[in-house]
């Protein structure tokens, strides 16, 4: 069961508990300027569970962090407790991507009244910090980035402005997803040896004042004026940092055995 509390300390969010637009982007807000997205259970050989037990335990308790499952799976069951209609989807990721990416991404729609949202806490360093009104060609200025959702035969494309251009980042349907499919999605990102979540440790946060970037041993910051760049010197450094930048503590002498550079 959803301790819904627990939640909102987590979270930081004491406003009004109400399925409306208002809540909504409160909420979803709080939420991804809160939990930074991050895979360092992969790294550390720990299985990644998406039951909402474990999801709490380790998000709401620990003040973890997680990936996309993880993140939208524990913000849709808060979604439903308020009282919104909540329906599961998967996307194809073209952030950077070379080639076709199976769906191993989550997002969730959200019913709110007469509108629908797109809500996704969960796709970290370039993605919203506000759910989208699913509506095709609306740009949308959220604290330094604009997005958009643009119609794609059947499918939908979610963009994000990149000074004059467009960048796709994901590409999904509205077709219903069950949890065996996210299962399945979760088994590959987590285990395939090609899955840039087992090479590579990866943790981002978000807020209206920065963007924060850890990949391996290089922490990016962007704060909407400049980025910055250093990388980091030795496995206690990489602790200091992880405690520092993402409120991430582990004891010391942990080690995350990442492979690419």
């Amino acid at each position: 069961m959803l301790d819904l509390d627990a939640y909102l300390r987590r979270i930081r969010y004491s406003g009004e508990l109400r399925a409306d637009e208002s809540t909504l982007a409160a909420v979803h807000f709080a939420h991804a300027a809160r939990i930074p997205f991050e895979n360092l259970d992969i790294l550390l050989g720990r299985p990644v569970r998406l039951d909402l037990e474990s999801l709490q335990a380790k998000m709401v308790a620990a003040e973890r962090g997680g990936y996309c499952f993880e993140q939208n799976l524990l913000f849709a069951a808060v979604l439903e407790r308020f009282g919104f209609s909540v329906v599961s989807l998967a996307a194809r990721v073209r952030y950077r991507a070379r080639r076709v990416n199976p769906r191993t991404h989550m997002l969730l729609l959200a019913r709110c009244g007469r509108s629908d949202w797109i809500a996704d806490v969960g796709f970290g360093l370039e993605g919203l910090l506000l759910p989208l009104p699913l509506v095709a060609d609306r740009e949308t200025r959220q604290h330094g980035r604009t997005h958009r959702l643009v119609r794609e035969e059947e499918r939908w494309v979610l963009q994000m402005q990149s000074a004059d251009a467009w960048t796709d980042l994901y590409t999904f349907s509205l077709e219903p997803q069950l949890p065996v499919d996210y299962e399945m999605a979760n088994f590959y990102t987590s285990t395939h040896p090609d899955s840039p979540f087992v090479r590579n440790l990866i943790v981002q946060s978000l807020s209206p004042e920065s963007r924060r970037f850890l990949r391996n041993r290089e922490l990016t910051v962007d704060d909407g004026r400049s980025v910055t760049r250093r990388t980091i010197d030795g496995d206690e450094a990489l602790l200091e940092v992880l405690g520092e930048q993402f409120s991430l503590r582990f004891p010391g002498g942990t080690r995350f055995p990442f492979r690419d550079s």
